[in-house]
């Protein structure tokens, strides 16, 4: 012990900017070898004889050194960077799917970049930026709709689709069932003896909106109910939008006992508009949510919805991107999830 005692302190006295990082050719000289020897040792090339292998790894052991793993990256050709574009980074969804994008990425010792387009216009520089000059091995594109994207991006970057409708031929994607996710929503309610069921969508050019639909007129057809026009509104995803069209339809004198809105916060909007028109939610009217968003539970009353595990969506993407990236002979197929029904106290029997 007291023979380490002045090391210790002599390092205690250095100043921390002083310390500096062994280089590589500092352990080259401990080895006795060349600086390309070292790196090939690093890099697990085959042209290093055993013995001398061993003796630049006790080196590197020895000195402590870390290769910097980004110029290793550049001289294989490899930046081990992959890039994420979604129309926003602050939306429940679309941040849950880069989260769990994200930590795959980590775990794989890739590095995920993460933008923004909010506009169609602006997608194609954006992807020429991540390509030219952040050199991403490929894309995770987060988007409502595959048909704009898909024609914007070069043949030869592996991309994968999120959340869109696998639509094309030859599309790679990691998306939800809505069509099965709106028929369990609507059926969830024909259960509870509901035969006038509203339906608010989300903006109808995006294709979970016209799937989510698709499983609600299935479910309706199914159970011999007929399909009222007027009881099936656009709405935009805010709970703005689920409040004023039900405010919209009261003041039509509409007739329903249920509502399936496509996200849980129109559902909200849709359960302020009935409160405000001194309408009880469950007692009298139902509504059912989808996506179970943060807090879902503790919302008055608690909502029942359609859980989409967006998390998983983005970390199945990822892996799926990761595999296309390094076995791209490979044909990848694309990815369905199920949604999962969660049952709680904005939904109940219909009233006699």
């Amino acid at each position: 012990m007291t023979g380490n005692i002045p090391l210790l302190n002599c390092l205690k006295s250095q100043p921390l900017a002083n310390r500096s990082r062994p280089t590589i050719r500092e352990v080259a000289a401990r080895a006795g070898v060349s600086h390309q020897t070292v790196s090939r040792v690093i890099n697990n090339s085959e042209r290093v004889n055993p013995e001398t292998r061993q003796r630049v790894e006790a080196a590197i052991a020895e000195m402590g050194y870390q290769p910097n793993a980004i110029a290793r990256s550049m001289a294989n050709g490899r930046t081990h960077t992959l890039a994420c574009v979604s129309p926003n980074l602050t939306d429940f969804t679309f941040a849950s799917i880069i989260e769990g994008a994200e930590l795959e990425a980590r775990q794989h010792g890739y590095f995920l970049l993460t933008a923004s387009a909010p506009e169609e216009d602006g997608f194609r520089n954006l992807m020429e930026q991540l390509l030219a000059s952040q050199r991403a091995e490929g894309l995770l594109v987060v988007t409502p709709y595959i048909r704009p994207h898909h024609t914007q991006l070069p043949r030869y970057v592996p991309t994968i689709f999120v959340a869109a409708d696998p639509c094309l031929s030859g599309v790679a994607s990691v998306t939800l069932d809505e069509v099965a996710a709106g028929s369990m929503a609507t059926q969830h309610l024909i259960d509870l003896g509901h035969r006038l069921i509203a339906h608010i969508t989300g903006p109808i050019q995006e294709d979970c909106s016209r799937n989510r639909q698709k499983g609600y007129q299935n479910a309706m057809q199914s159970a011999g109910l007929d399909l009222d026009p007027e009881l099936t509104q656009e709405g935009d995803w805010s709970a703005t939008s689920g409040y004023r069209t039900v405010q919209h339809w009261l003041a039509r004198g509409a007739q329903f006992s249920a509502i399936f809105a496509q996200n849980d916060r129109m559902a909200i909007g849709a359960i302020h508009a009935l409160r405000e028109a001194g309408k009880k939610v469950p007692q009298e009217l139902s509504v059912i949510g989808f996506d179970d968003m943060p807090n879902a539970s503790y919302f008055d009353p608690p909502l029942t919805t359609i859980r989409q595990d967006t998390f998983s969506m983005g970390s199945k993407a990822a892996r799926l991107l990761i595999q296309s990236i390094e076995t791209p002979d490979k044909i990848h197929r694309s990815i369905r999830l199920h949604a999962e029904l969660l049952v709680r106290q904005s939904t109940a029997q219909v009233p006699l």
